[in-house]
This record gives structure tokens, C-alpha cells and sequence, in this order.
């Protein structure tokens, strides 16, 4: 195959994910634009919410590539099992090392905002929050990714080429919204 038909394949297998991406990324953007009375009770949250929708995509990303990288060299099987062990400890070790960014991105942003003398929560609540959020979004996430990517497999369809910019959309509608809730748990009102 040549360059050309190379380049025009690749756009058109992910020009479809490109257009939801910014359709979720609009989506994200009113699920944090409703977010202003729990963004002003818990002082801190905002710039904590960044690092918690940057850690879902570079975490799951890396997720992504992995199994589709397994796929591409025949080290996992074209279809969804778990009794594989390569896909539970890229999974495994995908979820242990999103919670761990969060939390740390939550200590991280308490000790700076302490640090700059600026307002923020309890390093309890930020923590409890980012954690709360991390495992529910985790779970969507590695159930979304890994659907995505046998899917595209399957229907000869370069996973590469869509896992990404679908992680990115449904980690920042899902990541949101799962802050949303986890400052609802945490404040009692959810």
C-alpha cells in the first residue's frame, strides 16, 4: 500500500473519533461549567481537576496502546477475555497507577495551594474526592477501552487510530461527572 492510500485510510478511520472527541470535550466543558457551587465549596478543586483529567488520559492511553500493541503482534487474542494474563496485569496495573496520580495530584495541589498561602479544602476531602473519582471513572475507562479496541480489531479497523482520541472524550465526560459525584459523596449530598 502506498503512502497516499496510507495517509488517506488513517484520516478517515479517525476523523469519526476526532469529531466526538470535540463533541465530548463541548459535553465536559458544561458538566464542569455546572460544577461552580462545588467548585466554590471546595476550595482547591479547581486545580485539581487538570491533573485528575490529565492522569485518566495519559493512564488509559498508555492502557490503549498496550493491548493494541498485544493485538498488532499476535500476544493477545482478538477477543475480550480476562482469563489472559497479560490483559489482567495491564489492566491491574493500569487502575493501581491512575489512583496512585490521583492521589498524588491531590497532595500535591494541597501542598502547593498551602504553600502559596491560597484558600483549600482539608488534604482529607481533596484525596477522598480524587480517589472516590478515580476508581468509578477507572472502571468506565478500562471497560470503554478495552470495548473500543477489540471492536475496532475485529472490523479491521487500526485500534491506534481511534483508542485515543475516544480515551481523552470519555475520560473527560466520565472524569467530570464522577467528580461531581464524588464531591456529592464527600459533602453528603450525593
Amino acid at each position: 500500500m502506498n503512502l497516499r492510500k496510507l495517509t488517506t485510510q488513517a484520516y478517515f478511520e479517525g476523523l469519526p473519533a476526532l469529531v466526538l472527541s470535540s463533541l465530548g470535550g463541548i459535553i465536559a466543558g458544561l458538566i464542569l461549567g455546572g460544577m461552580k457551587a462545588e467548585l466554590q465549596a471546595i476550595p482547591g478543586l479547581l486545580v485539581l481537576v487538570p491533573a485528575l483529567l490529565a492522569i485518566r488520559g495519559n493512564v488509559y492511553g498508555s492502557l490503549g496502546a498496550r493491548i493494541s500493541t498485544g493485538l498488532h503482534q499476535g500476544l493477545i487474542e482478538p477477543k475480550i477475555s480476562f482469563s489472559d494474563h497479560r490483559i489482567k496485569a495491564v489492566v491491574f496495573a493500569s487502575f493501581i497507577n491512575a489512583l496512585s496520580a490521583a492521589a498524588i495530584g491531590a497532595i500535591f495541589a494541597y501542598f502547593l495551594l498551602t504553600f502559596l498561602f491560597e484558600p483549600v479544602a482539608p488534604l482529607g476531602i481533596l484525596l477522598s474526592i480524587a480517589l472516590i473519582a478515580g476508581i468509578f471513572s477507572g472502571v468506565v475507562l478500562i471497560t470503554a477501552v478495552i470495548s473500543v479496541i477489540f471492536t475496532a480489531y475485529r472490523n479491521g479497523l487500526n485500534p491506534d487510530t481511534i483508542v485515543g482520541p475516544l480515551v481523552a472524550t470519555i475520560g473527560d465526560i466520565f472524569g467530570l461527572s464522577f467528580l461531581l459525584l464524588a464531591v456529592r459523596i464527600i459533602m453528603g449530598g450525593g
